[in-house]
């Protein structure tokens, strides 16, 4: 044993000695390859300044003045030594680029309770206690666990955070489907006497519910069109007490949209709740918790998931209103199944990277059209003619991939142009990897009267396109000859 200690204390006494040696002159092949990595390095930071010159030059994108991001969604860093490292890490508020990828993971509870780098689909449908005394201690909040699948599931609880994370909320909670959590945030946070206001232009199957099922459980709604000021919208507050104002920005498909800080300081000044829904902005561009919303819900089959693959819907807020919607999800039954919930947490990751890519095309193939001689009329907040193109620059980081237009054309005339096209699918939805097109007269609002399409602004000529993540100048090329089959 003294040997052993003996030689310990020899090594350490060597290990530290080592720590001081002056440091010797690099041979020649050490210099030799030194200036290799040196060169490398050099190319790679060239070719770094290459990428951001070629992305900060493109035409038509807005440079970072047009879009600012809103105050309270800024990265939030603390001043600090470089070695300070870890302080500084626990006092800065993560970018969404990099919440997306691991908030509800390495950034988070754990709720997964596993070191795997993905997140597992974890398919129980309930959880067991290894006693009575593990059993009491869940109940009574001090064990963290699960018990049934329709009242949570690890898996979920990391999509939950990381959607909590990117809308800077205290909860949320993810459902089935969108109208899911439409349906429960409005059972849960609209008593039976209460009173709706919304805008006449928020997703139509919300308004039929809200003006037909809410009416049969004591529930009146106004809708009011905000496309000039806030004076429709006051003087309901003014004569009624209302419960909540819902909306939807933008607005799908005229994008319009609506100013949410000055909606919340007129409703809260009245005690009325906040609900937005923030679909077509996702939640890369826009965050209405941080604009004074109270609720902020999505499709999650849109750009949150972004594939094409899953149907999800999700609400987020204080832990207090979500504690209700959750009430009220528990008893619809509208669980989100684990497997989606893992397609739609690996589609997060590339959010970040997929919005700002349809940002850019959109805008770009939305000034491109402005000035087409077969185009009347171009629909895109991120234009400078738009209507909403001073709120959307106060309240938007991008304006998003949903670019909507009028064709100099009837209604075949149209038709030819969409059956031209060739990269973009004829399809609904918005938001996925896959550019999509619609005409609205001849699919979601086939059958409709013509008083009903006038009353939503759907001509025979209006086009909605969805762009996805192709190549701009593919997708331009297209359109283009598109056009000209008219």
């Amino acid at each position: 044993m003294a040997k052993s200690s003996s030689l310990v204390t020899k090594v350490s006494a060597q290990r530290r000695r080592r720590v001081h040696r002056p440091r010797r002159s690099p041979t020649k092949p050490e210099r030799s390859a030194a200036a290799v990595a040196l060169s490398h390095e050099k190319i790679l930071l060239a070719g770094v300044d290459a990428a951001a010159d070629m992305f900060g030059s493109l035409a038509g994108c807005p440079s970072s003045p047009e879009y600012p991001v809103v105050p309270d969604m800024d990265d939030r860093y603390v001043d600090g030594a470089v070695d300070d490292a870890p302080a500084a890490a626990a006092g800065r508020r993560a970018s969404d680029e990099t919440l997306a990828v691991h908030a509800g993971e390495k950034l988070g509870s754990g709720a997964a309770e596993t070191d795997s780098i993905a997140t597992p689909i974890v398919s129980g449908t309930t959880h067991w206690f290894r006693d009575s005394a593990d059993l009491i201690a869940f109940r009574e909040g001090r064990r963290r666990s699960f018990e049934y699948g329709r009242y949570g599931n690890p898996t979920v609880k990391v999509l939950e955070e990381k959607i909590s994370a990117l809308e800077r909320a205290e909860a949320t909670l993810v459902t089935s489907s969108g109208m899911n959590a439409i349906v429960a945030t409005l059972l849960a946070l609209v008593p039976p006497g209460g009173h709706v206001v919304a805008t006449a232009d928020c997703y139509s199957e919300a308004r039929a519910f809200i003006r037909d099922k809410l009416s049969n459980m004591g529930i009146t709604s106004t809708f009011v069109d905000l496309d000039d000021d806030m004076e429709a919208l006051e003087c309901v507050l003014d004569e009624s007490e209302v419960t909540m104002f819902y909306a939807d920005s933008m607005t799908n498909p005229h994008l319009k949209v609506v100013d949410v800080t000055r909606v919340a300081e007129l409703c809260h000044r009245r005690g009325a709740l906040v609900c937005i829904d923030s679909t077509l902005a996702s939640p890369i561009n826009q965050k209405p918790l941080a604009l004074g919303a109270d609720v902020v819900l999505h499709s999650a089959t849109k750009y949150i998931a972004g594939h094409h693959d899953v149907i999800a819907g999700c609400v987020s807020g204080s832990e207090a209103l979500i504690s209700r919607i959750r009430a009220w999800h528990h008893d619809l039954g509208g669980a989100i199944s684990p497997n989606a919930a893992y397609m739609i947490i690996r589609g997060l990751k590339t959010i970040a990277l997929r919005v700002e890519a349809q940002n850019r095309t959109a805008l770009r193939m939305a000034r491109l059209l402005e000035k087409h001689p077969k185009i009347e009329r171009v629909y895109y907040p991120g234009l400078e003619s738009s209507l909403w193109h001073g709120v959307a620059t106060r309240q938007m980081a991008g304006a998003g991939g949903v670019v909507s237009f009028d064709v100099a054309s009837d209604l075949r005339g149209v038709m030819r142009f969409v059956d031209a096209l060739e990269l973009p699918l004829i399809a609904t939805s918005l938001g996925g990897c896959e550019s999509l097109v619609q005409q609205p007269a001849v699919m979601s609002y086939w059958g409709k009267s013509e008083e009903e399409k006038a009353k939503n602004g759907i001509k025979d000529n209006f086009v909605r396109f969805s762009f996805g993540i192709e190549k701009f100048e593919d997708l331009r090329d297209d359109i283009l000859q598109a056009l000209e089959k008219i």
